[in-house]
């Protein structure tokens, strides 16, 4: 099994006119329908958002850290009032009471907006393509289809575009666009592996009290509000 060092070198080895030919081969272009924004079913909308990423967002739109993120909840359990106790890793962008991301909205006419659009995350960014790099991808759903990479190195698996659900695909893509959405993705995998490993590093196990979250990231240990518990 590789090591998650390992696959950061292979993530910054990915060539961006590889995937893009990938992509461009599926297709894609957003309607707008806001799927990938909303609640699924009986699941709230989980989309992973970074420490500096979330601190970005709380510039960008004057909210605070709980506005914007909220503690992951696989393996979360809740008390008999029905909070979340318990240790996770990450943050999910926040959802509103109907489970959808807060940032989203919708116009007269049910088209869907993201009032953060520039500053949106790196997943909201590839969506609905991901990397598998085994290790790099982050809960997304299930992939409905996939493209391999061409391996060139030795053993090298050469890695996997994967493509998620969504009603945009199968549209045609500009190569630009490709490219550009190529470059993210493949940014994307790099961050998401650097932050793995940071992860790994500093995390230490913690002890919450009855109805406590305590949410391991990048850079340590924090509450549900993202102060860090050494504060």
């Amino acid at each position: 099994m590789n090591s998650l060092e390992d696959e950061l070198e292979r993530a910054r080895d990915l060539d961006v006119d590889e995937v893009a030919d990938a992509i461009e081969s599926i297709g894609f272009s957003c309607t707008r329908c806001g799927a990938c924004c909303t609640r699924e079913g009986e699941d709230d909308h989980t989309a992973t958002v970074f420490p500096d990423e979330v601190r970005n967002l709380a510039d960008a739109t004057d909210r605070e850290w709980r506005d914007v993120a909220r503690p992951m909840p696989y393996g979360l359990s809740k008390t008999d009032d029905g909070d979340l106790e318990g240790e996770t890793f990450e943050w999910a962008l926040a959802t509103d009471s109907c489970g959808d991301c807060v940032f989203y909205e919708e116009d007269d006419d049910g088209t869907g907006a993201c009032v953060a659009h520039a500053d949106r995350p790196l997943i909201c960014r590839t969506y609905p393509f991901s990397l598998d790099l085994s290790g790099t991808s982050q809960p997304m759903g299930e992939a409905v289809d996939s493209v391999a990479l061409p391996a060139h190195r030795e053993g090298d698996e050469g890695g996997i575009v994967q493509i998620h659900e969504c009603e945009g695909l199968g549209r045609d893509i500009a190569r630009a666009d490709a490219e550009e959405l190529a470059a993210t993705l493949k940014a994307r995998a790099i961050r998401e592996l650097e932050e793995a490993i940071a992860l790994r590093d500093a995390y230490e196990h913690a002890a919450p009290g009855p109805g406590e979250v305590v949410v391991h990231d990048s850079e340590g240990a924090k509450r549900a509000d993202g102060t860090s518990l050494e504060e």
